[in-house]
C-alpha cells in the first residue's frame, strides 16, 4: 500500500514546555471546521496517564462525531459542539506522566488504546485502564490501527459465533473494520467470502479471503439461500430480508452499521432487525461495539507475531491532519488512514 506522507505545514505558534498544538473543532461540520490551536498540556488526574502521541488512526466514527451526524449522536457527544473537541479515538504513544493512583503504568511505557478523542494532538490524558502495552518489536503506527476497527471486527465475529470451520460473508470488506473482519475470521479458521469495492479487491484477497467480489457488481438477492453460518454486514445497505435468507438456520446476520436517516441514523434499521428476529431461527443482531482493552491486547499480540498486518492506505503527518480527515470523509478509504507525529 502507498504510505507516502503529505508534507507538513507550520504550526500557528511555537509551543512552550507547558503548551502544545492540537487540531480542534469549535462546532460541528466538515474537516474545514478544524483549526490548529495552542492549548495547555494535560495534567493527569489520579487514575490517568498522559501519553505523548506517536500515531493516531482515523475511523468513520471520527467523521460522524466531527459532523454530528446523525443528529442523534449529539445527545451523547454534545448538543452544540463535541464535548471532546479534538478528534482521534485511536492513540498509540509513550507514557510521559502518571497520576498518583496509577500502579499499572510507568513513564516510558509504550501503549495503545481507544479513548474518547484527542489523538490529533501532541499529548492526551486518559484513564490508565484504557490502554494496552505495545512490545518493542511492534511500531506504534501499526499499533494505532488496532483498537477501534480491530475491536469492532472482533466483537462482530464473536456476536456471529464465527470460529473454526465457519463459512462467513463479509459485506463491505474493504474499509477499516472490513479488512480486520476478513483477516480475523481467517485466523479463526473460517472460510471467508468478501464483498468490497473494486479498488479493494487485491487488498482483501491478500488478507486470506477465499472468494473476493466487487460489491457493486453483486446482487445478494441472487445468491444461494442458506449459504453461510454468519454474515457480517458493514456496508449497511442491503435489505435485511435478503441478508437473513443467506444464513443457515441457527446462523446470524451481524449488523455493524447502516441507516442514512439524518436524525436517527441506524436506529430504524436496528428496530426492524429486532422485529424480524422475533421467533426466527436466523437472527439479525445489531452490534454495539465498545472499547475493550483486553481485545486490543490480543490484537497487539497478533500484530507483533506477524499474523495480523493491517493494510494502511496512506499515512499523513499531524500537521496535515485536516487533509487526513477529509480523505476519510470521502468514504472510499481502503484499509486504514494513520496520522503520525
Amino acid at each position: 500500500m502507498n504510505t507516502d506522507a503529505v508534507r507538513s505545514t507550520p504550526t500557528p505558534s511555537t509551543p512552550s514546555p507547558t503548551t502544545m498544538t492540537v487540531w480542534r473543532q469549535s462546532r460541528y461540520g466538515g474537516p474545514d471546521v478544524l483549526a490548529e490551536t495552542l492549548v495547555d498540556r494535560p495534567v493527569p488526574s489520579p487514575d490517568e496517564v498522559v501519553v505523548e502521541v506517536a500515531a493516531s488512526s482515523l475511523n468513520s466514527a471520527d467523521i460522524r462525531i466531527l459532523r454530528g451526524d446523525p443528529l442523534l449522536v449529539r445527545l451523547a457527544f454534545g448538543l452544540r459542539r463535541p464535548r471532546t473537541p479534538v478528534p482521534g479515538r485511536d492513540v498509540a504513544g509513550t507514557v510521559v506522566a502518571i497520576g498518583d493512583a496509577v500502579t499499572s503504568r510507568r513513564v516510558g511505557d509504550r501503549v495503545v488504546g481507544e479513548i474518547s478523542g484527542g489523538g490529533l494532538g501532541e499529548c492526551v490524558a486518559a484513564s490508565a485502564d484504557r490502554f494496552a502495552s505495545v512490545p518493542d518489536g511492534l511500531d506504534l503506527a501499526t499499533a494505532a490501527t488496532l483498537p477501534l476497527a480491530g475491536g469492532t471486527a472482533w466483537q462482530a465475529l464473536d456476536l456471529g459465533g464465527v470460529g473454526e470451520g465457519s463459512r462467513v460473508l463479509v459485506v463491505g470488506a474493504g474499509g477499516g473494520v472490513g479488512t480486520f473482519a476478513v483477516r480475523l475470521a481467517v485466523l479463526r479458521g473460517a472460510d471467508v467470502d468478501a464483498l468490497c469495492s473494486a479498488a479493494a479487491l487485491d487488498v482483501v484477497a491478500e488478507l486470506g479471503a477465499t472468494r473476493v467480489r466487487d460489491r457493486r457488481a453483486t446482487d445478494l438477492a441472487d445468491e444461494t439461500p442458506d449459504s453461510y453460518d454468519a454474515v457480517i454486514d458493514i456496508a449497511g445497505s442491503a435489505p435485511l430480508r435478503v441478508l437473513r435468507r443467506l444464513v443457515r438456520p441457527g446462523g446470524a446476520v451481524v449488523l455493524v452499521s447502516g441507516g442514512t436517516n439524518r436524525v436517527f441514523g441506524p436506529l430504524g434499521r436496528i428496530l426492524r432487525a429486532a422485529v424480524l428476529s422475533i421467533g426466527a431461527r436466523r437472527r439479525l443482531r445489531s452490534l454495539v461495539a465498545v472499547a475493550k482493552p483486553e481485545i486490543t491486547a490480543q490484537l497487539v499480540a497478533l500484530a507483533a507475531s506477524g499474523d495480523l498486518q493491517p493494510p494502511v492506505e496512506r499515512t499523513f503527518r499531524r500537521a496535515d491532519a485536516r487533509a487526513a480527515l477529509a480523505h476519510v470523509d470521502t468514504g472510499r478509504t481502503v484499509g486504514k488512514i494513520v496520522v503520525t507525529a
